[in-house]
C-alpha cells in the first residue's frame, strides 16, 4: 500500500479516537465519570497511529516533517467537523465551511503541489 495513503489512514483512525476521547464526556455519561480510563486505555492507540502515520508520511516526502504536520492539522480538522456534526449536531456554519475548505486545501495542497 501507498505510504501516503497508509500515512493518511493512521492520521484519520488517531484523530477520530481522539475525537471520542475528549468528547465523548457530552455525548456519554459513562465517558464523563470516567476520564481517566479514557485517557489510559485510548492513549496509546492514539499515540501508536499519530507516531506510524508521521512514519509513513515522511517517508512519502523523503524525510520533510512539515508536509506531515499539516495533514494531520487538515485532516483533524475535517474529522472533527464530520464527528462534531454527527455527534454533536452542530451545524455547518459559513465561517465553520470555509475553515473546512481550507483544512482540505490545505490537505490537497500538501498531496498534489510538488
Amino acid at each position: 500500500m501507498n505510504k501516503l495513503l497508509l500515512g493518511v489512514l493512521f492520521f484519520a483512525f488517531g484523530q477520530t479516537i481522539i475525537w471520542y476521547q475528549t468528547n465523548g464526556q457530552f455525548i456519554s455519561k459513562w465517558a464523563k465519570e470516567h476520564p481517566l480510563i479514557l485517557a489510559a486505555t485510548l492513549g496509546i492507540p492514539i499515540s501508536y497511529s499519530f507516531i506510524m502515520g508521521t512514519k509513513y508520511i515522511v517517508e512519502h516526502f523523503e524525510g520533510q516533517l512539515w508536509p506531515g504536520r499539516l495533514l494531520g492539522f487538515g485532516i483533524g480538522a475535517v474529522i472533527f467537523g464530520i464527528l462534531t456534526y454527527i455527534h454533536m449536531s452542530e451545524s455547518i456554519t459559513a465561517k465553520t465551511a470555509v475553515s473546512l475548505i481550507l483544512a482540505i486545501t490545505l490537505v490537497l495542497v500538501q498531496i498534489f503541489w510538488k
